[in-house]
């Protein structure tokens, strides 16, 4: 008798135990939590807007990232997160930990760097450079780690409060404009034990997609010609020229470009042409981007580079080397943390815009001569689904990312619809009003879906099992970054050096002015006279 009830007891304590692993708390209880994680954001609008502020002010190209990763991980520190500084041995990297219990392991990432030669007031509507030449927010990513700076102690505070358990990393897109520091992360071990990732990225919609993402994956690579050097008027001939070699290189591509397929991509510059004219340049250098929509693509167009390139050094007989400088994958995103995070952006909605944020939207559209010219988005985008036609465009490294581990990426509305991206035009918005709303707004549903999987053990498993059973049913990950290539922290280094004094005038003091707008003087909007 006393086995039987011993029995029964046991059996009782498994199931109880088998739910409460599934889900901690019912709908109901997790729909007042979720309300409660949303007035927790929204309480901290100030914080956020100070952080999306800041940011746009320091200004720092990839790889330079000082002040940005000093003053975000300074917030994260003091929240009780553990730093780590320098991953993947970039000065400006960071993770930032902090764990309840033995829960789900969830990576929050975004970008930090910025576009050359995009500075530019905000608020106002047609180009005024802050410094002229100087780099800007002409893509948005100062507002990317604010929001996921805000959702992380929205969740820590309610993971506190309810016993929630699991760890909460955050991490910085260093250099993603260069796609130079998440293969490295991803090389390095630092998504091993990651049980899934939500990336956050600047758009003009709430939204999410899964599947395969529309634009490509690259491989960035300079070719380096060495040569000999002369006098290019007393002595020419006992020259050999680099910088033939490179044009020669330039000029087979673009011939090559005839027979390439149109869902590819490819650009180049030159980073050393030589010297002077009177000096055979006895060095010269060509950086590409070599971008399609799959990586078998990608890895083809890279061998053709390379026999172009001995083919140049053949014919003006100079020697080559060449060495991988970024890289990113063909990006696919998980559907059973898309559709969850839908379902949250549902809730949430987009921001309310005043008058003065579709003032301005609508004179930056008109200013760029946009097809799009109604302003700021007041319907959500749907739940972007798998194209049946690809399509080529841009490239982000978290491509990479989303092949280690269940991934999804978050765009949420800091910007305005319809601009050409990396470029001026994209900064007016990113320090005013409209990128303050938006980042509230995507910090709010990345801290519900979040708060949906540490209560709901059978969401993740159901993410795994998309992410192992068709995403990865017949692609296999592969690095196109050795264990040796170093990543190429170099770069940029000049060019902020250039700036940064000029810069640090007008970088935003929160402790003497309410927003960014208030410390430039901008009365917001300024339109064109």
């Amino acid at each position: 008798m006393e086995l039987k009830i011993l029995l029964r007891t046991l059996v009782f304590f498994l199931f109880v135990n088998s739910i409460n692993s599934q889900q901690k708390f019912s709908k109901r209880a997790i729909s007042k939590i979720k309300i409660e994680a949303e007035k927790l954001v929204e309480k901290d609008h100030k914080k956020t807007q100070v952080m999306v502020d800041k940011v746009f002010s320091f200004s720092e190209l990839g790889f330079q990232e000082n002040e940005s990763s000093k003053y975000l991980t300074k917030i994260l520190a003091k929240a009780g997160f553990d730093i780590d500084y320098g991953i993947s041995n970039i000065p400006t990297a960071w993770t930032a930990t902090w764990s309840q219990g033995n829960g789900p392991v969830i990576s929050l990432g975004s970008d930090v760097d910025c576009i050359p030669k995009a500075s530019q007031y905000p608020g106002v509507s047609y180009h005024k450079p802050i410094i002229e030449g100087a780099p800007g927010h002409g893509e948005g990513h100062n507002s990317g780690i604010p929001v996921n700076i805000t959702a992380a102690l929205a969740i820590q505070k309610i993971m506190k409060k309810y016993g929630l358990e699991g760890t909460l990393i955050l991490w910085p897109g260093i250099a993603e404009e260069l796609v130079a520091s998440k293969a490295w992360y991803v090389r390095d071990g630092y998504f091993d034990d990651i049980d899934f990732c939500i990336f956050t990225h600047v758009g003009s919609n709430l939204g999410v997609s899964y599947g395969l993402a529309r634009g490509t994956g690259l491989i960035s690579v300079e070719y380096n010609f060495e040569g000999e050097a002369a006098h290019s008027a007393g002595a020419p001939w006992r020259g050999r020229s680099a910088l033939d070699a490179a044009e020669l290189m330039n000029i087979a591509w673009n011939y090559k470009r005839e027979h390439l397929h149109p869902l590819k991509r490819s650009h180049s510059i030159f980073t050393d042409s030589g010297d002077q004219p009177n000096v055979v340049p006895s060095k010269a250098s060509i950086w590409f981007y070599l971008r399609d929509i799959t990586y078998e693509g990608i890895m083809d167009m890279y061998k053709d580079a390379n026999n172009i390139a001995k083919g140049a050094a053949l014919m003006t007989d100079t020697k080559f080397t060449s060495k991988i400088v970024g890289t990113a994958w063909p990006r696919h995103f998980n559907k059973v943390i898309a559709e969850t995070m839908y379902s949250n952006i549902k809730k949430v909605g987009l921001p309310k815009w005043s008058e003065k944020d579709q003032i301005l939207a609508k004179a930056v559209q008109k200013e760029v001569n946009s097809k799009t010219q109604n302003g700021l988005a007041t319907k959500l985008s749907d739940l972007g689904k798998p194209s049946s036609v690809m399509v080529s465009g841009g490239s982000d490294d978290i491509g990479d990312i989303s092949w280690k581990v269940p991934t999804v990426t978050l765009r949420f509305p800091s910007n305005i619809p319809g601009l050409q991206g990396h470029h001026w035009s994209n900064a007016i918005a990113m320090a005013t009003p409209i990128a303050h709303k938006g980042a509230t707004a995507g910090a709010k549903v990345v801290a519900l879906t979040v708060i949906d999987f540490l209560n709901d053990k059978k969401l993740l498993n159901n993410a795994k099992d998309y992410f192992n059973n068709v995403q990865l049913k017949n692609t296999e990950y592969k690095p196109m970054i050795s264990k040796d290539d170093p990543p190429p922290i170099y770069l940029n280094k000049e060019i902020m050096n250039m700036y940064r004094k000029e810069l640090e005038k007008f970088y935003f003091d929160e402790t003497k002015f309410d927003n960014y707008l208030e410390q430039l003087g901008i009365e917001y909007p300024t339109l064109k006279k």
